[in-house]
């Protein structure tokens, strides 16, 4: 038991004073004169017993009333012993795209909102935070609009981070109580980090999860076939239990341009082909319904009319096998020998190749240096009686190679390195067993770079980094026969398109995606990325002939946004929240052994507010008091 006014003991003195009255009587007894008291005598016997009787029995009423009165006015109560500590509480509210599930048309997120604003008192401090925002220090009254206007994120945190962030919003005092709240869906999350909390904490978890919820998402969008007319856009989807189908439309911004019905298999996906026309500008917006998730009912797309690639090959060997790889419909491909070179086109190319040069000017690799700064991206093949001082004095300051001396023996190229960037998403699998091209002679080479290509005994015969590729040998027809080879359109190629990384069909949001844009702008200009709701300025590295623009903060919407400068419209970019949260596959959360898990909030303040709450008990006291008052009216009046 504790008392709220302990300092009032002290009126426990005061029950000397009935004690003291009681031991020290002041009545003066006077004798009266009778004449025979022998018959007398056992009734004075008689009345002498009850009269102590009755003084002692007055004496304990007394004292108890006292006691009584004393111990109401020290207020006690009965409370747990945590009532003593300073409480602290922190809630954790997932407002990821999981939690758009609905029962009884409510979300998961609208029915924790509405549970919290019911059960936590609204002055009462405590700290929020969410997968994106922070409120500590923070009460109902003044929190209630921002949660009622909370916004779903694709943001996720994982219930590591949940916990140290959860930890650090507490204080450092040992001598508080601490209640970590977290209130999610807890969607394939590992319950193992959940045990790992220090006995301060009280962990309470409310997982709010629906059953049987059945979701469709749309997972991809990708290009199969193109041709001069048309191109075949797939769709991708899938199902998290058994759906027979479900409505499909597609539009072009605004427009609907087809409408089908996407039909699932036994594995629950499903896969719909949309014939489109090619070298039009289309901004794809690709619709189903369900009532499921909302975040995953919308895929968004781009198809840009494409931007040629430059291309810009100088030497006086035949350059006709590159110019059958970068054909007119991608590429605008030129070649020139180096008398009639004209320095000026380099700053407006994308890719330069070096086609078996005899030797380099000064002012040649000063321009291709220049050039290189500017973000070009540039092929050098060397010739086999070349100038070495010359092509290292290029080399060995781009790409921190040296040419030594060359070996003139047969050997074949039989090493790719698939893990090279240039190669991704180019074989569908290891290439082991076809007709490996061959060189007669080659140069030995000193340098860090990574082999793309390798010959039999290990020298590099490719090499590349950042834009700037080196071959080791010749390739014309007397020194290889690699120009016949199946290797060269997808090397040569492959180098081609990522010399400008044009548009693709989508990004994902928080993914780190770089694109092109060819603008060329002013010292003072810089291009914007907008679309009706959100703007923002991308990170951006200018050269002559191109903008290179990065994402990975923004956007944080999904959506299609226009690439402009203010004046001209270049490009749309298309963006789309990951598909992760789609499958929805719940954590166990009842294989926990430390905190408890109950399904909704109320439960979960239910048990807190019995930590805090306390049985006031001067109430009874007062009562006690009474009760032996009324025990002393009975004893004067019935005891004689």
């Amino acid at each position: 038991m504790l008392y709220k006014h302990p300092e009032l003991f002290w009126a426990l003195f005061l029950l000397l004073i009935p004690i003291l009255i009681h031991l020290f009587q002041l009545r003066k007894y006077r004798n009266t004169p009778f004449t025979n008291v022998k018959l007398l005598q056992k009734v004075v016997s008689q009345t002498r017993k009850s009269s102590i009787l009755k003084k002692w029995l007055l004496l304990f009423t007394r004292l108890l009333i006292l006691l009584g009165l004393i111990l109401a006015f020290t207020q006690p109560y009965l409370a747990n012993k945590a009532i003593n500590f300073e409480k602290e509480m922190v809630i954790y509210l997932d407002n990821s795209f999981s939690m758009q599930a609905r029962s009884n048309n409510i979300t998961s997120l609208e029915n924790a909102i509405q549970e919290l604003i019911n059960s936590v008192p609204e002055d009462m401090v405590f700290s929020l935070f969410t997968n994106d925002e922070l409120f500590p220090e923070a009460t109902m009254k003044g929190l209630r609009d921002r949660l009622l206007s909370l916004n779903y994120t694709p943001e996720q945190l994982d219930i590591n981070e949940i916990m140290l962030k959860g930890k650090n919003l507490f204080s450092k005092s040992d001598n508080t109580i601490k209640n970590l709240v977290l209130v999610s869906d807890f969607q394939n999350r590992s319950e193992e980090t959940l045990l790992d909390i220090k006995d301060s904490v009280r962990l309470h978890i409310a997982q709010l999860r629906v059953e049987d919820l059945i979701n469709v998402s749309i997972d991809s969008v990708y290009l199969k076939e193109i041709n001069l007319s048309t191109l075949e856009l797939w769709v991708k989807l899938s199902s998290n239990n058994s759906i027979g189908s479900t409505p499909f439309s597609l539009f072009n911004e605004d427009i609907l341009i087809a409408k089908t019905a996407a039909k699932f298999d036994d594995s629950n996906n499903s896969e719909v082909v949309f014939t489109l026309p090619a070298n039009e500008s289309i901004q794809g917006t690709i619709q189903i319904l369900d009532a499921g998730l909302a975040y995953d009912n919308e895929y968004f797309f781009t198809i840009n009319k494409k931007e040629r690639i430059k291309v810009l090959s100088i030497g006086d060997e035949d350059a006709e096998f590159l110019n059958r790889i970068f054909t007119n419909d991608e590429f605008i491909f030129k070649n020139t020998n180096l008398k009639n070179l004209n320095y000026s086109e380099l700053a407006n190319q994308n890719l330069l190749v070096l086609n078996e040069l005899k030797s380099l000017s000064n002012s040649l690799v000063k321009a291709i240096k220049a050039f290189l700064n500017e973000g070009g991206n540039l092929i050098v093949i060397p010739a086999m009686d070349g100038n070495l001082v010359d092509y290292n004095g290029l080399t060995a300051d781009i790409l921190s190679t040296n040419y030594l001396t060359p070996i003139l023996e047969e050997r074949s190229i039989t090493t790719i390195n698939f893990e090279h960037p240039l190669y991704k998403n180019v074989f569908t699998k290891n290439v082991q067993n076809f007709q490996f091209p061959k060189v007669n002679g080659h140069f030995k080479i000193k340098s860090n770079a990574a082999p793309i290509l390798s010959l039999q005994d290990g020298s590099p015969f490719l090499i590349g980094d950042n834009g700037v590729y080196l071959f080791t040998a010749p390739i014309s027809g007397e020194n290889s026969n690699f120009k016949s080879s199946p290797l060269i359109v997808p090397t040569l190629y492959s180098i081609g398109t990522n010399s400008l990384q044009l548009s693709k069909l989508f990004f994902r949001i928080g993914q780190n995606s770089e694109v092109d844009v060819q603008a060329s702008l002013g010292q003072d200009n810089v291009l914007k990325v907008l679309n009706t709701d959100f703007e923002f300025i991308p990170n951006q590295v200018r050269y002559a002939n191109r903008t290179s623009l990065k994402f990975f903060e923004n956007p944080k919407k999904d959506g299609i946004y226009a690439v402009s400068n203010g004046e001209k419209t270049y490009q749309y970019l298309a963006f789309n929240y990951s598909r992760e949260e789609s499958d929805l596959v719940y954590t166990n959360m009842d294989l926990l052994q430390n905190g408890f898990v109950k399904p909704n909030l109320s439960e979960i303040f239910k048990n807190i507010e019995k930590d805090l709450s306390i049985t006031e008990l001067w109430k009874w006291f007062i009562i006690f008091a009474m009760i032996f008052m009324l025990c002393e009216v009975l004893i004067q009046k019935f005891i004689k």
